[in-house]
């Protein structure tokens, strides 16, 4: 099943996930070379794809999981948790309808 995983920011994050990036991207990368990966980006704090200093609010991620429960734990070994980047992660069912 789909699961979306909504991590939401700590203020004054921004270097922190400069800095964790590459190996957040490398755990995003494992889902999509096993297919398991729809979607993924963060949310801009300011109406830009580049917002520079202004940084980003968060991010979503929609992949398959074999559980709610593995989703989960998947998200909590997330390397913008450990590095103290996401204040919040919520991790939800989802729908696919469209496209």
């Amino acid at each position: 099943m789909l699961y979306a995983v909504i991590g939401t920011d700590n203020p004054n994050s921004l270097q922190q996930r400069l800095a964790t990036r590459p190996d957040h991207l490398a755990r995003l990368n494992e889902l999509k070379a096993a297919g398991r990966l729809i979607l993924a980006g963060p949310f801009p704090t300011i109406d830009s794809d580049d917002p520079g200093p202004a940084g980003f609010s968060g991010s979503l991620i929609v992949a398959e999981f074999e559980s709610l429960a593995a989703a989960q734990q998947w998200a909590d070994a997330d390397p913008y948790v450990k590095a103290g980047v996401y204040s919040h992660v919520a991790v939800k069912p989802f729908k696919k309808v469209l496209p």
